[in-house]
């Protein structure tokens, strides 16, 4: 699969969409193949204030539960709240599938993040 040229990606497979001072997060096609069939995402409180690198929720699928990392620090403003009742659309949109959208800290801050070429490097390495 082709990662979106406009995502920005972490070592721990989550995407990162910027869009002026807000942010959409998910989880990469990768991730969600490695997890196979999702069942149950849980997301923090709107309101939820998120450093870089930190724990904001976890993913349960078939195989295993793994916890979802903020790929910058923010604000949570939006979950998406359509998960509860649709988890699975995680494993058939992977890349358009925001799970929360933050208000950026510092909307310059996503430097440290890759890009779609480097992640591609990143996941088969």
């Amino acid at each position: 699969m082709a990662y979106p040229a406009d995502l920005k990606y972490t070592k721990d497979h989550e995407w990162l969409r910027v869009s002026g001072d807000v942010a959409e997060v998910g989880i990469t096609d990768y991730a969600q193949e490695q997890l196979g069939d999702v069942v149950y995402v849980s997301l923090p409180e709107v309101g939820t204030r998120v450093n870089a690198g930190e724990a904001f929720g976890s993913i349960e699928s078939v195989k295993a539960v793994s916890e979802l990392f903020a790929p910058a620090a923010g604000e949570v403003v939006e979950v998406n709240t359509a998960l509860n009742d649709r988890p699975e659309v995680v494993n058939t949109s992977p890349h358009e599938t925001w799970m929360i959208r933050l208000r950026l800290a510092d909307p310059n801050a996503t430097g440290s993040l890759m890009d779609s070429a480097a992640y591609e490097k990143h996941i088969s390495a």
